[in-house]
């Protein structure tokens, strides 16, 4: 069976910082690449991937999350692929990316602002695919995923 992976991703900021661009097409193909990874490019998926100001992350954490202020990404799951029919398409579900917490998080957490968005993007698929990071097992198994994703876009996950 052949499915389609389709993955939109929008750039929503109002006025993005030319110092923090988004390559919709590169963050497009690391959500495709991960799915491949994890056994989904024979189903028909879809994803969509969002990066966003200040304003909109904080009243998403605040709504969804009952954090206070922005965060660096948010996943909202919609469809478990093991529990949808191989015949049935699958709605995946949203990952949420706020590039200016991003940027501003880089330095003291992936290094630089290219790898910090690759381990947000990365890590907000995988919460969509049901990792979770809640309990200590629960997050090295998501990190070890994290580390190899990241590993094939010469990422080094620290």
């Amino acid at each position: 069976m052949s499915g389609s992976l389709r993955v939109l991703v929008d750039d929503e900021r109002d006025d993005p910082d030319p110092a923090h661009a988004v390559d919709v097409d590169r963050w497009g193909s690391v959500v495709r690449d991960v799915l491949t990874a994890e056994g989904l490019d024979g189903r028909d998926l879809e994803v969509h991937l969002h990066f966003v100001d200040e304003g909109p992350m904080a009243e998403l954490n605040v709504e969804h999350m009952g954090g206070d202020g922005p965060t660096d990404v948010l996943s909202f799951p919609v469809d478990d692929p093991a529990e949808v029919s191989d015949a049935v398409p699958v709605l995946l579900g949203d990952v949420v990316v706020c590039p200016s917490v991003a940027a501003r998080q880089a330095p003291g957490h992936a290094g630089d602002y290219p790898s910090e968005l690759a381990l947000l993007v990365v890590h907000g698929v995988l919460h969509l695919l049901g990792h979770d990071h809640a309990e200590p097992a629960e997050e090295a198994a998501m990190r070890e995923r994290e580390r190899e994703h990241l590993g094939r876009h010469g990422v080094v996950r620290p």
